[in-house]
């Protein structure tokens, strides 16, 4: 897809936008239409007609067990709960811990743009008792259990630079997933710097998680950490910037894989767009954190589309000049588009065939097959 010149819309914008722009454009509406909805839980019963009884209903307008997502995980204490989630925009902070194992999240119109989690914390963003909430306190929604899936869900997080010139921290994450065998299916993952922070609880803990048709945006390292994860025909579109001249503008993946963890980022039969202007974007850095110097961040990008907004005579970059990305794991193979052009062999190392049997979902996920699970 060639980039767009035309100014983006903040997510701000986006998510504030009138019930008929939103129409027009696409956006999500907001809780008055979920509210008019005569089935606002669609196939997926209702609170006088449960699923499972270990089903929860949310809604905004007060037609389910509860009007927003923090309550009913609260509510939904131990493992195995739904929540099914009527249209609406749901602008708050939700946290689901450890035990709360098995959980699963359906968006119940099954369009994601219908519900939006969505919250305006940065790193510098400061706390009520004094502090800063951080990279990973400002996330809209962290997800610690394992067991963890979620379905036509958007995961925002609004807060723009333009507003807070001051704010040094921004980073403002819209998911922080932790848990082994997480899986988002028709998801979209909305913000700037931080999007989507794929990780495990732990340096020596490896959580596997799977991303299936979804949607991630943002500018800076907006799909980073240390999880193993495979990305299957997902769409990653970089944003334009107004508060930069000149290029980079950022990057999409940062992995930070332990060293100990034999595989890391899979993206595979997916597609990479942009905003920004051509060459303005690289597709990935290594971070490699203070807390775990020795970790080799792995990323294999393969069979996947890459649009014209990637810097094709030098896709990677150095987060730090003593961590090179050259003595990391990063790979590709087979991929398309005017961002997949090699121009320089020695910036872009490519798979063998032999080698590329090992990068698959298979490989990655062991004997946990995520795909093969219905509704």
């Amino acid at each position: 897809m060639p980039a767009q010149p035309h100014r983006p819309v903040s997510r701000r914008g986006f998510l504030a936008a009138s019930a008929a722009a939103g129409a027009a454009l696409g956006l999500a509406p907001g809780p008055a239409r979920a509210a008019t909805r005569p089935r606002p839980f669609g196939r997926y019963g209702s609170p006088a007609a449960r699923l499972t009884p270990r089903t929860l209903y949310v809604h905004p307008g007060g037609a389910g067990d509860v009007s927003s997502v923090r309550d009913a995980v609260a509510a939904a204490d131990g493992e195995g709960h739904t929540l099914v989630i009527a249209p609406g925009v749901y602008r708050e902070t939700v946290s689901v811990d450890p035990a709360r194992t098995g959980m699963t999240w359906i968006g119940a119109s099954e369009d994601p743009r219908d519900v939006v989690l969505v919250y305006d914390n940065a790193a510098g963003t400061p706390k009520p008792g004094g502090g800063t909430y951080g990279t990973s306190g400002s996330a809209t929604a962290t997800v610690q259990a394992d067991g963890f899936t979620a379905r036509w869900i958007t995961f925002a997080n609004d807060w723009l630079r333009a507003d807070h010139p001051g704010v040094t921290g921004t980073q403002a994450v819209a998911l922080k997933v932790q848990g082994d065998r997480s899986a988002f299916h028709h998801c979209r993952f909305l913000g700037h710097q931080d999007t989507l922070y794929a990780d495990s609880m732990a340096l020596g803990t490896f959580a596997r998680q799977y991303f299936a048709h979804c949607y991630a945006e943002g500018d800076v390292d907006f799909v980073f950490g240390r999880a193993t994860a495979v990305f299957e025909r997902c769409h990653f579109r970089t944003l334009s910037r107004t508060d930069l001249a000149s290029a980079p503008y950022g990057f999409v993946f940062a992995p930070s894989t332990a060293g100990a963890c034999p595989l890391g980022y899979l993206v595979t039969r997916s597609r990479v767009s942009s905003e920004a202007p051509d060459g303005f974007y690289k597709l990935a850095r290594p971070w490699v954190p203070s807390s775990d110097p020795t970790a080799r961040p792995m990323l294999t990008v393969r069979d996947t589309w890459l649009g014209p907004g990637i810097d094709a005579v030098a896709p990677y970059a150095d987060m730090r000049a003593d961590h090179p990305w050259q003595s990391m794991r990063f790979a590709e193979y087979r991929n398309t588009g005017p961002g997949a052009r090699v121009v320089v062999p020695g910036n872009r190392p490519q798979l063998t065939d032999v080698q590329a049997r090992s990068a698959t979902r298979a490989a990655h996920l062991g004997d946990w097959e995520p795909w093969r699970q219905g509704c």
